[in-house]
């Protein structure tokens, strides 16, 4: 089975299918993010971070980590200090991702991760990022 199909596993199963759902749009993570009150993570993988770019002051960390699901955690811990209560919100291409990794982490005791679940193309719930014509940093080093 390959990698990424066991991590996507894995954070299935030890997904909260209780933990609360907390949306956000693009634009409203923008200016968070702007404004020094969210930490954004671009979970999507290099090529696709290269193919678009990525939101300014985005931390980007590949979801399909070489270490797993515990080195995925590790690198979401290390961005917020340790401190599973600061808010952080999550992107991908159209928020499918993004959804499962939101459980994830609540499941691992983060309280205030949101979800842009329109990402950074679109989906049923937004135009995207990128439609928005919010910024993106180029990713020529992905």
């Amino acid at each position: 089975m390959p990698r990424y199909l066991r991590l996507i596993l894995i954070l299935l199963a030890t997904a909260s299918q209780s933990a609360l759902a907390q949306d956000i749009n693009a634009p409203e993570a923008y200016e968070a993010v702007k404004n020094g009150k969210l930490t954004l993570i671009d979970i999507r993988t290099p090529p696709e971070w290269k193919q678009t770019g990525v939101a300014p002051g985005a931390a980007r960390i590949n979801m399909i980590h070489p270490q797993g699901a515990a080195g995925f955690l590790n690198e979401v811990l290390a961005k917020v200090g340790g401190d599973k209560t600061a808010p952080i919100a999550l992107i991908c291409r159209t928020g499918n991702r993004t959804t499962q990794v939101q459980r994830f982490l609540q499941a691992q005791g983060f309280t205030q991760v949101y979800n842009i679940k329109e990402g950074m193309a679109g989906s049923g719930a937004g135009p995207g990022w990128l439609a928005r014509k919010l910024p993106v940093d180029s990713c020529m080093a992905c």
